[in-house]
């Protein structure tokens, strides 16, 4: 069926999803997968947008670490963003005779050539956590529920302003409070699904007034961040704070920041104008801030009373289903999957497995990151990985 066929024992991957999420963590060497080893030969290309972002590099790591644990070759490529390199490497990867592509897009469209190549050669095609779009050809989609991240960030910050208690129960603090939104790149499919899930329940608070989008700008073509750079977001958080926030006229509450990239730049600029923790030097407290991928540096933000909040998406437990996916796709069989029904590319309903994603407050780090192996305390405490 395909242009190798591996067979494996039914049992071989079983504990992959469980392997990915023990031990090791975002800044230990050990990687998912487990089980039957593969043929040497066989060779899987692995394409991820950048290493600007410490969760890419992070991906990188688990990815390529659970497939060589199995005995796949690995060929682990980074675009720097740039979506020529990103189809170059691809072609690379077919030419140098892959059996199986992993691909995160940096445009959901751009590989499309790469694509049909793929598939006319029996080679299937994993989508993981960027989602390919407008293309029959690939085969699954590894992520994680961007939805329920978007919604998690607005929880987290009506937590953080007090209008939500942690138990989800109506907070005693009525506004209004005056926010601001930012979204993640146009070009990434998630950014849709993380701004929809974050204004399915803010919505309801700005249409009763408790929270005041003060700029205006509340779509997501207002609000994206190209490339979820940090610098971009602070540019735009500059060009807000002038805007409506000079002069002593208004104060800035809150500001739903998509991921931890983004949050940085808001945070450093915020900073810039003078606003800080309440126990700082600062003048002004710092507006909630939410997040997303639970990077160190932000963990450490949050732990000290910077960044409110981030949302944590075990990327150990991503690459495990991914390597499990893998060998299912190599051995002719079905992968799993536990949703088919959300993710239309615009060519079809793509097969998708969502894993889960936990909130990340002050007071869970040590359970969620630190016990967990995740991170280490020292990290933490550093802001970086050691």
């Amino acid at each position: 069926m395909f242009k190798k066929i591996v067979m494996f024992a039914a049992t071989a991957a079983t504990s992959l999803v469980l392997a990915g999420c023990a031990g090791g963590g975002a800044g230990s060497g050990n990687g998912a997968g487990g089980g039957t080893q593969a043929p040497a030969d066989t060779r899987i290309g692995v394409s991820l947008p950048s290493q600007d972002e410490e969760r890419w590099i992070t991906d990188g790591k688990a990815i390529k670490e659970g497939l060589e644990k199995v005995g796949y070759q690995v060929d682990l490529q980074y675009a720097n963003n740039d979506i020529p390199t990103q189809q170059q490497q691809v072609d690379q990867m077919l030419t140098q005779g892959a059996d199986l592509l992993i691909l995160a897009p940096l445009d959901g469209t751009a590989l499309s050539p790469q694509l049909q190549q793929a598939a006319s050669s029996n080679i299937p095609i994993v989508s993981y956590d960027r989602f390919v779009r407008n293309s029959a050809d690939v085969d699954v989609y590894v992520t994680f529920d961007n939805f329920k991240v978007g919604a998690q960030q607005a929880t987290s910050l009506l937590i953080g302003l007090g209008v939500l208690n942690k138990d989800g129960s109506e907070g005693s603090a009525k506004g209004p409070f005056n926010i601001e939104l930012f979204g993640g790149s146009l070009d990434d499919n998630n950014a849709t699904f993380v701004f929809n899930g974050g204004m399915s329940v803010l919505q309801k608070y700005i249409d009763n007034g408790t929270l005041v989008v003060k700029s205006g700008q509340n779509k997501l073509a207002q609000v994206a961040t190209e490339n979820w750079s940090q610098q971009k977001a602070q540019e735009r958080m500059d060009n807000l704070l002038t805007a409506s926030y000079s002069g002593g006229t208004a104060k800035l509450d809150g500001v739903l920041t998509p991921n931890d990239s983004v949050a940085r730049g808001v945070i450093t600029s915020l900073g810039n104008a003078g606003y800080g923790p309440t126990l700082s030097s600062q003048p002004k407290p710092m507006p909630v801030t939410t997040g997303q991928d639970a990077e160190v540096a932000s963990v450490k933000f949050v732990n000290d009373d910077v960044q409110f909040s981030t949302v944590f998406k075990d990327t150990r437990a991503l690459a495990a289903q991914t390597v499990k996916a893998s060998q299912d796709l190599l051995a002719g069989k079905d992968p799993e999957v536990n949703d088919t029904k959300s993710y239309d590319n615009g060519s079809k309903i793509v097969p998708s497995f969502l894993v889960p994603i936990q909130p990340i407050y002050k007071d869970n780090i040590k359970s969620a990151l630190i016990d967990s192996g995740y991170y280490t305390a020292e990290e933490v405490a550093a802001g970086r990985l050691q």
